[in-house]
């Protein structure tokens, strides 16, 4: 891989500074949009107050683009069948993104985000956690909720806000959660499931048995003042809360460049008193090692850490961005269109699955077949959840007060009669009688 920084415009001289160390070395360094360092096969979390921070936090990973394993490379002991579910919910990923990304289009949903290029992230990131760990999503880990046993018929009817959407509409598409599988509702109020995690370790710590809380956030999202006080909070009180970094290189309408002049996210961690490290997000052994490891950090040691996953967004922020304005429109090496189409050739479903071809557990025709099944298996969830009815309006009352107080009730008794005298505008609601 040659040397030359392929730097932005506006990237700092420091950052140009941290690479040529890099080339002087020789190591092969990454291209991430977020930060680029040197790869490294070390599994290893930088600890605070005994290493010395390095001109560039090193990127580990254990398999290359091709999927093959990388020299010193030391692979997680997974069984075949579980490595094979992990490819398969990654694709499962991929088909519900462009079945309800269409859907939104067409106006069938109100908004949507897809995990183009950033799977691994969230699915080999849940399959390293126990079933009874605590997962905080920011809203980009559709691959940790159907690892943990979401169903498309599950995110279908909370992206279509039906009857059966167990937040009965008040939600967003894709905030999603689950009490049952421990997974804290997706907030739009970007950085609070950081506090929150740092709460719910804290919480797991003091009543004994093992648990974890992890969180996940992008680059853009640690700007938030809820990130650095979740990480102090976090470190103070010794919480097993695992802070996972998206770092995909941009947030809605931001490029990285924009967001920090530092070497990306990693730092931060370790100036909290965190063990740190960056993985490639694009591995998804690597995220799952390094994932394992935080973990073990957290029961054993009483400790958080941060993950920083170098990854790139291959899509659109959301169904409500236009990231032309922004994306850096060069590819990384020469012989590429641009850099989407660099990335999208070394996806972590590409990847992986290269190197379960290799195994022997898995090929194209295993892919295409799982495809087709997984993308009329997403129709037939967007078409019932469809069919299933609105919540009924005595939802918009309920959750919040045990006892409701005489304006809400004032508020209801005004709707009821409302839509009493008005029957034909809300002819396709329930009605007030309907739970």
């Amino acid at each position: 891989t040659s040397c030359a920084p392929m730097l932005g415009s506006r990237r700092a001289a420091s950052a140009a500074r941290r690479l040529a160390r890099g080339c002087a070395s020789g190591a092969e360094l990454s291209r991430f949009v977020g930060a680029r360092s040197e790869y490294t096969p070390e599994l290893r979390y930088l600890y605070p107050h005994a290493d010395a921070v390095p001109p560039a936090f090193p990127c580990f990973r254990l398999i290359d683009d091709n999927g093959v394993p990388v020299e010193g490379a030391a692979l997680p002991d997974i069984a075949p069948a579980v490595m094979r579910r992990m490819q398969q919910t990654m694709v499962k990923v991929s088909e519900f993104d462009k079945v309800f990304n269409d859907a939104q289009r067409q106006g069938r949903i109100s908004f949507y985000l897809t995990s183009r290029g950033e799977e691994a992230c969230s699915v080999g990131s849940a399959a390293a956690l126990r079933e009874d760990d605590w997962m905080l999503p920011q809203y980009r880990e559709l691959g940790s909720a159907l690892w943990r046993g979401m169903t498309y018929t599950d995110i279908a009817n909370q992206a279509t806000g039906n009857r059966h959407d167990p937040a009965h509409g008040r939600q967003l598409p894709l905030h999603y959660g689950s009490y049952e599988r421990r997974i804290v509702y997706v907030k739009s109020t970007l950085g609070t499931q950081c506090p929150h995690a740092a709460g719910v370790g804290y919480g797991m710590k003091r009543r004994g048995g093992g648990q974890v809380a992890l969180t996940y956030f992008g680059e853009g999202c640690a700007s938030e003042g809820d990130v650095p006080s979740a990480f102090n909070i976090a470190a103070v009180h010794g919480c097993p809360t695992i802070f996972f970094c998206r770092n995909n290189g941009y947030a809605i309408s931001t490029n990285a460049s924009e967001q920090y002049s530092s070497d990306g996210v990693a730092p931060r961690g370790f100036a909290y008193g965190m063990p740190t490290i960056r993985v490639d997000g694009n591995d998804l052994l690597a995220v799952y090692a390094a994932t394992a490891a935080a973990r073990a950090i957290g029961t054993e040691q009483g400790r958080p850490t941060l993950v920083e996953a170098m990854t790139y967004r291959v899509g659109a922020h959301s169904t409500s961005d236009d990231d032309s304005k922004y994306r850096e429109p060069s590819a990384p090496e020469e012989g590429w269109d641009d850099e989407r189409s660099y990335w999208e050739a070394r996806s972590p479903i590409v990847r992986f699955g290269r190197y379960l071809h290799q195994r022997g557990c898995f090929s194209g025709a295993d892919e295409e077949r799982m495809r087709r099944a997984l993308r009329k298996e997403a129709i037939a969830a967007l078409s019932a959840a469809e069919e299933a009815g609105r919540p009924s309006p005595h939802h918009l009352f309920t959750d919040v007060w045990d006892v409701e107080p005489p304006a809400l009730q004032q508020q209801r008794a005004a709707l009821q009669e409302h839509m009493a005298r008005h029957p034909a505008a809300y002819d396709k609601f329930p009605s007030f009688s309907s739970q």
